[in-house]
Formats: structure tokens, sequence, C-alpha cells
């Protein structure tokens, strides 16, 4: 009794008591988790930039891009599970949502198995077209880091399904204490393998892999002794076929969105290499500080989507609306207040991953146009957590991929290659945010009226059916 009593603290249920406190609660928990998450890239960069050889920094920067690539539209399936398992909770289906737990953990294990093949033998290809430098060693480099870092990418899936699955019913905070567990133990094999092994990328791959390893087995460990819905039966892992079609009708678009968001921004990278080893070391170093402030707008769009999704099971439409209200706002205004910030102290945080004067002035370049609209893309992920959890995953794909990456490319292709100036090449994001937003912003107002009338059709129904 008293730990099914200290399972229901970690639960939250969105579909009564108050909004705005509980959104503001769970979205902490998920943007600790998200920061610390990030805090494994982060101790890459600073450790091989003040610790690694020549290039090393180069060479991490350089992958980041082209590992989302290849994982996003596993992310993607990941974020579906949590909307599936969300409106299943919302709607009091414990078999459907054990279900869908069992699935999620097969697909991760053998998604995570695919990718470490797949990424073994493509990456040298795919690092050669993107025209990585082999001055200093920066190619070979970002080849041994995606291939060790990929070896951990069961792991890293792992933990991103569960995670997703724990927020669904409410739960963000033990997969935050995970993360500051395994958060420390990353930044300790780091400084082992680079400074006292001097094992240089490698070291830090290795590192980022077996923090992953930590924080897989912690959430495993949390199912198998779950007293609830979410508890994980070994037997029962497997792929329930209406679960994973439940999973890829929400996650496939998600990932496919991630993906291509993905290409776009190897297409920018592939531009930021045309100006040479430094400009990389400062774009790949803003990136990273940049990272936090999104991270920061993320979580509330993740908080968005999990809300509305148990509400959507439930038939709320009112606390749905209040949700998306809330969200913005908050969103919007914490990106306002980091970006300038972010810009204020960018010589000092720059300084953190490199030295060089003019690896600094490219990065403070693109922290500049990207902290100063950064609220524009949290605006966009508002509308496209809105869409997911009314279950319209498909038309927030297709006016993203329009809106940023078709923005992005034909930027690039027109302004960018006429006047290849640094800072023009990352004026393309504030202005595909922009559109992607106001084209979202018009699809949930349709979409949320349409839910409105179903339900409205639904209870005309029910009360026909119960007069006669």
């Amino acid at each position: 009794m008293r730990q099914q009593v200290k399972q229901k603290n970690y639960e939250m249920d969105m579909c009564r008591g108050p909004i705005l406190s509980n959104m503001i609660k769970f979205a902490l928990g998920v943007l600790g988790t998200s920061v610390l998450q990030q805090l494994f890239n982060t101790a890459d960069l600073l450790v091989v930039g003040q610790f690694g050889h020549d290039g090393a920094l180069a060479s991490v920067s350089a992958t980041s891009s082209l590992i989302n690539l290849f994982i996003n539209l596993f992310v993607g399936l990941s974020v579906g599970a949590g909307i599936v398992v969300a409106k299943h909770y919302g709607a009091k289906n414990a078999e459907e949502t054990s279900k869908c737990l069992h699935t999620s953990v097969a697909i991760s294990v053998i998604g995570g198995i695919f990718l470490a093949v797949l990424v073994w033998f493509l990456a040298p290809t795919v690092l050669r077209i993107m025209d990585t430098p082999t001055e200093n060693g920066v190619f070979d480099g970002a080849v041994i880091y995606m291939r060790i870092y990929f070896l951990g990418m069961p792991f890293m899936l792992l933990y991103n399904f569960s995670a997703s699955i724990l927020r669904a019913v409410g739960d963000s905070k033990r997969t935050f204490f995970y993360i500051i567990q395994a958060g420390i133990i990353n930044v300790i094999l780091n400084l082992l393998f680079v400074i006292v092994l001097d094992m240089n990328v490698a070291g830090v791959a290795l590192a980022t892999s077996f923090s992953q390893l930590y924080s897989a087995s912690r959430c495993i460990h949390c199912f198998f002794n779950y007293d609830g819905v979410l508890k994980l039966t070994f037997k029962k892992i497997k792929v329930y076929k209406d679960s994973l079609i439940s999973i890829a009708k929400l996650g496939i678009p998600s990932g496919i969105q991630g993906s291509l968001f993905s290409i776009s921004n190897v297409i920018i990278q592939s531009s930021v290499n045309s100006f040479g080893a430094l400009a990389m070391e400062g774009a790949g170093a803003a990136a990273n500080i940049e990272s936090y402030l999104y991270f920061a707008s993320n979580a509330v769009s993740n908080t968005v989507t999990n809300f509305t999704s148990q509400n959507y099971g439930a038939g709320k439409p009112e606390r749905i609306k209040k949700v998306a209200f809330y969200g913005m706002g908050l969103s919007a205004g914490i990106c306002v207040l980091l970006g300038f910030f972010g810009i204020a102290f960018s010589d000092m945080l720059l300084g953190f991953y490199t030295k060089n004067p003019i690896a600094i002035e490219y990065g403070k370049i693109r922290m500049t146009v990207i902290c100063l609209s950064q609220f524009l893309c949290s605006l966009m992920e508002i509308t496209t957590g809105l869409l997911r959890g009314i279950f319209h995953p498909l038309p927030a794909m297709i006016s993203s991929i329009a809106g940023v990456c078709g923005i992005r490319i034909l930027w690039i292709s027109t302004v960018f290659a006429k006047y290849h100036s640094f800072w023009l090449l990352y004026l393309s994001y504030p202005i595909s945010w922009a559109l992607s937003f106001v084209v979202q912003g018009i699809l949930c107002i349709i979409y949320f009226k349409n839910f409105i009338k179903s339900l409205s059709l639904y209870d005309k129904n029910k009360q026909e059916a119960h007069q006669q």
C-alpha cells in the first residue's frame, strides 16, 4: 500500500485541479531533464575544447546535426508513444496503456541496434558529403565520435521512450533524478577518458554511451517495480500490432518532421563548413549554448502536448484552451528573458568552449540572430504540440516542412548563395519560424473547433440513445 501511495505521488492528473501551477511543475521537471541531458553534449564540447587535440572541438561540433538526422525518426516515435499513453491514461484504459509500454520497449531496442549498425558503415560517406574538413584530423575525429556515440543508441532510445511514457502519466520527476545521476557519471568519465587516458573524441563519445546505459537501466528498473498501469513484465515485451499502428500514426509524422528539420540543418552545417574550422567551432559552441534556450521552450511544448492529450482523451476542451494560452505565454516569456541573457554574456559563455577570438566572433554572430528571435520558435513549438495533442500530427508535419525546411533551403540557395554572409545564413531561422507559427496557429483553431463539434455530436447522440 505504501508503494502504491508513493507511486501516485509521482503521477499527475492533468484533467483535474489547477492548470497553470501544474503546468509549471511539470515543465520544470521536463526542463531539468532536457537541460541535464544536453549537458552530456556540453561536457563533450567543453572537455575536448579545453583538453583535447587540435581539431577535436570541430570534430564533435560537425556531428550534431547529422546525429539528429539519424535519430529523429525514432525520437518522433517516442513522442507518439507518449501521446498514445497520455490519451489512454486520461480515458482510464489500463490494458492499452500497458500494451503501448511493452511495444515501446521493443521498438527502442530494435531501433537502437539498427541505427548503431547503419551509422557504423554510413558515417564516413555522409561526413564527406557534408564537406567536413580534413585539416587537424577533423574528419577522422568526427567518424570516430559518431561510431562510438551510436553504439550507445539502444540505451538512448530506451531512455527517450521511457521518459516520454513517464511524462504521459504526469511523472516528470523521476527522469529528472535519473539524468542527474547519469550526468555526473558522464562528466567524471569525460575527465577520466580525455585528460587521464588521452582518448580524445573517442573518450567523450564513450563517456556519453556509458551514461546513457545508466539512465536507461534506471528507467527499466522503475517500470519493473511499478505498481500500476506501467508495470513492465519481461514476457510481455513485444510489438503489439494495434499499439504499433497508433504510435506510428502519431510518431512517424513527428519523426519525419524532425528528420527534415535536420536535413535543413545539415545543409546549413555544410554552409557553415564553407567558412572553415574556426567558423565550425564558433557555430558549434553557439548552438550548444542556444540549445538550453530551446529546451526551455520545448519543455513547455512537451507539457502542452501531454496536458492536451490527457484532456483530449477525457473530452475536456475548455481545459485544452487554457493549456494553449498558458503555454504560449510561458514559452515566449522564458525565451525573451534567456535570449537577452545569452546575448549580454555571449563573450563569456563562448569563452568556455574556445579561446580563439575569431571562433568567438563567429559564435556571437549566430547567437545574436538566434537569441533575439527564439521566442518565434517557442510559439511554433506550442502550436506543434497542440496539433499533436489533439491527434493531428500530419498537418503539423506538412506545415513545418513547408515553413521551416522549405524556406531555409530556398534562402540558402538564393540569398545566401548570392551574398555568402554568415549572419544572413542564420536569418533563415526566424523567417521560417514566423511563417510556420502563423500557418499552424490557423490549423489549431480549425481542428479545435472540429473537436468541440464532435464532442457536441457525441453528447447529443448519447442523450438520444438514453431517451430511447
